[in-house]
C-alpha cells in the first residue's frame, strides 16, 4: 500500500489564511419564506413596518379614562368623583365620544383612547356610587397607564436589518407588524459524509471490529447550529469508486461538502487524492501545526469548500469549529461568533417595586472600561420590540426599591450567544439614521440605537456609555445649535438639516392657510383645540416649551417619546396639533406650517472615534448614496 505524507504542514493561520482566501465565502443565495417558517433564519434585507405599533394610544389596563387634572387631588381619604361618558371601549372598538372635564369612559386593556383623556385609573382604586357615578380613590399622572402610538416602533424605522438571526421574539416583532413573509438568506446546502469500512449507523446492530459513526450526526448538527441545511451521505467504505461516486453527486447538489476520516496516511490517502481532483485550485492546505487536528485537508472546488475532517471525534469537531464555522457562516449570512458574557454594569438608576422580583431586560454594550454595560430597555410590559431588543435581563429583589446607578449584575441571556453590538447608538431618533445604519450594517457591523432623547444621549456619551448621541438642541444664549452642550471629551460631527413643524389636519381652519402665530394664537383661543406634547429632555419639547411661552394648553401633558407618535395622534383626531418633524408628518397627509430648521448632529465619545464600528458610522454619514437617501426622506445633509 502507497503512504504519502502529509503535501505540507502548515500553521493554524497560514492554513485558515490560505482557505478563506480560495474560497472568497459569501451568501449563496435569498429567498422568501412565510413568517411562521423563518424560525432561525437569517434576514437579507432589512425589514421596516408600513404601520405604526402600536397604531393608536391604548390602555395598558383594566380600568377608567380619565383627564389626569380631574383625579390629581384623589385620594383614600378624599375620593373624586367623575360622570361615566356612558361608552365601553374595548380591543377593537373605536370611541366615538369625547372625554371632557369631569367624566370618564370604562376602557379595557388594549382599548383606543378616547379624545381628551390623557391617563386610566385602574379599576382596582375605582367603585361605582349608589347614583350611578365613578368614584377615584387615586390619583394618575398625564401619560399613567396608556402607550403611546408608535412608541413602540414607528413606520418607516428598521426592525431587523439585513445579517439578523430571527428568533422567536423577532416572529413576534415582525407579526405585530403585519409581515407574513420575509427575505432571507438561503440556507447553504452541506454533504455531510462518513467515510471508514468501520462505521456502522446509529441504530443498528454493531458487527466485530466496527465502531458507531458519531462524526456524521455530530457534524451536521454543528452544520444547522451555524445556518447550514445539513444532508446527510451516511458513511461511505473505504471504496475509492463507492467514495468517488458519493462526492461527485455531493458537489452537483451541494454548496459545500464536509468529510470526516481518511486524511491521515494509508487508506486515506484515496480521500485526499479524489478530493484533489474536484475542481480548481483543489487542495490549498493538508496538515496543520495543530493538537488535536494535524490531519485536517482543505481544498476549494471551483468556489464550493470541500474540508476533509480528522476521524476523532474530538479532533474533527476542533477542526470543524476553527477552519469551516467562519465560512459556513459567511455562506449562511450570519455574522460572525461573538464571545459570550454574563456579568455586566448597570449604568442607571432601576427603579422596582418593594415586595416583589422584578426581571429588567437589558441590551448589553460596551462601557468606558471595555467591560459590558446592561441598558435597561425601559417601554413597559406591552413593548414587542423590547423583548426584541433586549439580550437578557436582571433581577431586582423583592427587598429592594431601585438598582443603584453602577451596580455590577448578573444577567440571565435570552441566548447562550448574545450578540454585543459593535455600535450603540443613544440619544435622539431620527429616521434619517436609518440609511446611515444600514450601511454600517453592510459593512460587518452590528449597531443598537437607544431612543434617550438629546439630553439624555450627550449624558451617556459624556459617561462613556455609548459610542455616539444624536442630538439637535438649540442654545439660545448664543443662539447655535448642539455645541454648546457637549461636554469634555466629546466631538461634535454635523449630520443633517431637518425640519420641525406645526401638524395638524388638512382643512382644519385653526390652521390652514395661517401663519405659524396665527395658528398658535388660535389653537390657545379655542378651548376645545387640543394639543399633544413631547417627553422631558428632548429637543421638541424645549422647542415647544419656547413657543408656547409658559402657557400648558390642554393636552401640553400627552407627551409621547416620538414625532410617530405626535402625528398619528393628530391624524387620528386625538389631539388637533403638536410638534414633529416633516418627515413623520407626510406620510399620514397632515398639514404641516415649519417651525425650525434644526441641526440634528452627533456628539462623538472622542476615546472611541477610531474605533472601526464608529469609523464606519462616519463613513457612511459622508459618503453620497447615503446623503441620497437623506434628500430623499425631506433631509438637507450638512
Amino acid at each position: 500500500m502507497r503512504q504519502d505524507q502529509f503535501l505540507t504542514v502548515l500553521s493554524r493561520d497560514e492554513a485558515l489564511a490560505r482557505f478563506e482566501t480560495a474560497l472568497a465565502a459569501r451568501p449563496v443565495g435569498v429567498e422568501t419564506v412565510a413568517l411562521a417558517d423563518s424560525l432561525g433564519r437569517v434576514v437579507a434585507e432589512a425589514i421596516a413596518p408600513a404601520i405604526d405599533v402600536p397604531p393608536f394610544d391604548r390602555s395598558t389596563v383594566d380600568g377608567f379614562a380619565v383627564r389626569a387634572a380631574d383625579v390629581a387631588a384623589a385620594s383614600e381619604a378624599a375620593p373624586v368623583e367623575l360622570r361615566p361618558t356612558g361608552e365601553t371601549v374595548a380591543c377593537g372598538i373605536a370611541p366615538t365620544l369625547a372625554v371632557a372635564a369631569g367624566t370618564a369612559t370604562t376602557i379595557a386593556t388594549g382599548g383606543p383612547m378616547p379624545r381628551g383623556a390623557d391617563a386610566v385609573v385602574m379599576v382596582e382604586h375605582t367603585e361605582p356610587t349608589a347614583d350611578g357615578r365613578i368614584r377615584i380613590r387615586r390619583p394618575v399622572a398625564p401619560g399613567q397607564n396608556l402607550a403611546f402610538a408608535g412608541t413602540d416602533l414607528a413606520r418607516g424605522e428598521v426592525l431587523l436589518r439585513r445579517g439578523a438571526v430571527i428568533g422567536s421574539r423577532e416572529i413576534g416583532l415582525m407579526a405585530a407588524c403585519g409581515i407574513g413573509a420575509v427575505a432571507v438568506f438561503r440556507r447553504p446546502r452541506v454533504a455531510v459524509i462518513s467515510t471508514g469500512d468501520e462505521l456502522v449507523p446509529p441504530g443498528e446492530p454493531l458487527r466485530p471490529a466496527a465502531i458507531y459513526d458519531s462524526n456524521g450526526p455530530i457534524v451536521a448538527a454543528a452544520v444547522a447550529e451555524n445556518g447550514g441545511l445539513p444532508v446527510p451521505f451516511g458513511a461511505i467504505p473505504d471504496d475509492e469508486a463507492k467514495l468517488r461516486a458519493a462526492l461527485t453527486e455531493a458537489l452537483a447538489g451541494c454548496d459545500a461538502v464536509i468529510l470526516s476520516g481518511g486524511t491521515s496516511k494509508g487508506a486515506g490517502d484515496v480521500t485526499a487524492r479524489l478530493v484533489a481532483e474536484l475542481g480548481r485550485p483543489g487542495i490549498v492546505a493538508h496538515g496543520v501545526a495543530l493538537k488535536p487536528g494535524k490531519p485536517l485537508c482543505l481544498a476549494v472546488a471551483d468556489g464550493k469548500p470541500v474540508v476533509v475532517l480528522p476521524g476523532f471525534p474530538t479532533s474533527a469537531m476542533f477542526t470543524f469549529h476553527e477552519f469551516v464555522v467562519p465560512s459556513l457562516r459567511r455562506l449562511a449570512g450570519l455574522p460572525d461568533r461573538r464571545v459570550d458574557t454574563l456579568e455586566a454594569t448597570v449604568p442607571v438608576r432601576v427603579p422596582s417595586d418593594l415586595g416583589r422580583t422584578e426581571y429588567v431586560m437589558v441590551a448589553l454594550a460596551d462601557g468606558p472600561d471595555g467591560a459590558p454595560v446592561a441598558h435597561p430597555v425601559f417601554k413597559g410590559s406591552g413593548s414587542i420590540s423590547a423583548f426584541a431588543q433586549a439580550d437578557g435581563f436582571v433581577a431586582v429583589d423583592a427587598l429592594a426599591d431601585h438598582l443603584a446607578p453602577g451596580t455590577r449584575a448578573a444577567v440571565t441571556l435570552f441566548s447562550p450567544d448574545p450578540k454585543l453590538p459593535d455600535l450603540v447608538v443613544a440619544g435622539s431618533h431620527c429616521l434619517g439614521l436609518e440609511p446611515v445604519l444600514d450601511r454600517v450594517a453592510d459593512a460587518g457591523f452590528a449597531a443598537r440605537t437607544l431612543a434617550l432623547g438629546s439630553l439624555g444621549g450627550v449624558q451617556a456619551a459624556a459617561r462613556g456609555e455609548c459610542d455616539l448621541a444624536p442630538l439637535h438642541l438649540f442654545h439660545a444664549e448664543t443662539a447655535t445649535w448642539n455645541r454648546p452642550f457637549l461636554a469634555d471629551g466629546l466631538d461634535l460631527v454635523e449630520g443633517w438639516r431637518r425640519r420641525q413643524g406645526l401638524v395638524f389636519r388638512r382643512g382644519d381652519p385653526r390652521f390652514e392657510g395661517r401663519s405659524l402665530d396665527e395658528a398658535i394664537a388660535a389653537a390657545l383661543a379655542d378651548p376645545d383645540c387640543l394639543m399633544v406634547g413631547r417627553n422631558p429632555g428632548a429637543g421638541t419639547r424645549i422647542l415647544l416649551d419656547r413657543l408656547l411661552a409658559g402657557r400648558r394648553p390642554d393636552g401640553y401633558w400627552n407627551q409621547p417619546r416620538s414625532h410617530a407618535a405626535v402625528a398619528t395622534a393628530v391624524a387620528g383626531g386625538r389631539a388637533d396639533w403638536g410638534l414633529a418633524i416633516d418627515a413623520a408628518a407626510r406620510p399620514l397627509g397632515l398639514g404641516f406650517l415649519p417651525v425650525a430648521d434644526e441641526h440634528y448632529d452627533f456628539a462623538v465619545v472622542r476615546a472611541r472615534r477610531e474605533r472601526p464600528a464608529v469609523a464606519a458610522f462616519l463613513a457612511a454619514l459622508a459618503s453620497e448614496p447615503v446623503r441620497d437617501r437623506l434628500r430623499a426622506l425631506g433631509f438637507t445633509p450638512a
